[in-house]
């Protein structure tokens, strides 16, 4: 059982928990508004950061929208700029962009894995 403390108290049977890491990069393009990435279920991960270029040539704003469990945000990113956010427990994120209006996006999300 893993509730044992062991012989000396300090220790116990059961190993930590492990965080996977998951990276997914991508492109976004004008006139469009996409969720690029949910999870399956709402506590699938524990951690995400959520990053957004939006290149020089566009003529607008990047609008971007974070869905977490506790707590949901969007925001935009002007020509020329990248910004990035991290949010706990992420379930969505979401990218609008208007026309002649693109970038790349890049997420990584962290994931406990117990053994």
């Amino acid at each position: 059982m893993c509730v044992s403390q062991g012989i000396s108290g300090n220790c116990c049977c059961c190993p930590p928990a492990q965080l996977f890491q998951e990276k997914i990069c991508g492109n976004f393009g004008p006139n469009n508004s996409v969720v690029v990435w949910t999870a399956f279920d709402v506590d699938d991960y524990v951690q995400g950061t959520f990053e957004i270029f939006n290149s020089a040539s566009s003529t607008g704003n990047a609008a971007i929208l974070i869905t977490g469990v506790q707590s949901s945000f969007t925001t935009a990113t002007p020509p020329g700029f990248s910004r990035a956010f991290s949010a706990r427990l992420p379930i969505a994120f979401q990218i609008g962009s208007p026309s002649n209006t693109s970038g790349t996006f890049c997420i990584t999300l962290y994931k406990r894995i117990r053994a």
